[in-house]
């Protein structure tokens, strides 16, 4: 059969559904990252990192990236760029000199306190929410799409709260 023009660029109508969920989904992250930085003034994904640490006072940055499931060195980043700022302090570890732990003074508390919540973001609050089995067949699924887009893997570690830079 011979299609036209039309038909060939045209989506069917459950793609097109489906894409505009994922719209939905995409524009609510975005949204609340916004608000946040408007906010607060920093990024989605630095607030995360200040609930961490205020969630749990003295973690080094390897149990940070754990955390906040990055890689090691966007954690680096985001403390280095936190620190900068005076809403992050470091202090070595007593027990390892090489280690450095992490702590939050009034500043960074104050920023913290005043940033709209979930401080992770409306995707994994969200996500952590749904039941196992609704996971499960999103995980899937997802993993079918992301096979079709054969994408770099190394974007799975990029917190989407990360202000572009």
């Amino acid at each position: 059969m011979v299609r036209s023009t039309r038909d060939e660029i045209s989506m069917s109508p459950q793609a097109v559904r489906v894409l505009r969920q994922f719209r939905v989904v995409f524009n609510s992250v975005r949204k609340h990252f916004r608000a946040t930085e408007q906010k607060v003034g920093i990024s989605g994904a630095h607030v995360w990192a200040l609930s961490v640490v205020d969630e749990h006072p003295g973690i080094g940055v390897g149990d940070l990236a754990r955390a906040m499931d990055v890689h090691q060195s966007t954690a680096s980043n985001l403390v280095r760029a936190l620190v900068a700022q005076g809403l992050l302090a470091t202090e070595k570890d007593p027990a390892d000199r090489r280690a450095v732990r992490l702590a939050i003074p009034a500043k960074g508390k104050r920023v913290l306190r005043s940033a709209p919540s979930p401080y992770e973001g409306v995707l994994p609050e969200a996500l952590q929410d749904l039941k196992p089995a609704t996971l499960k067949r999103l995980e899937r699924d997802l993993g079918e799409l992301i096979a079709v887009l054969d994408p770099e893997q190394s974007g799975a570690q990029i917190p989407l709260g990360r202000a572009e830079r």
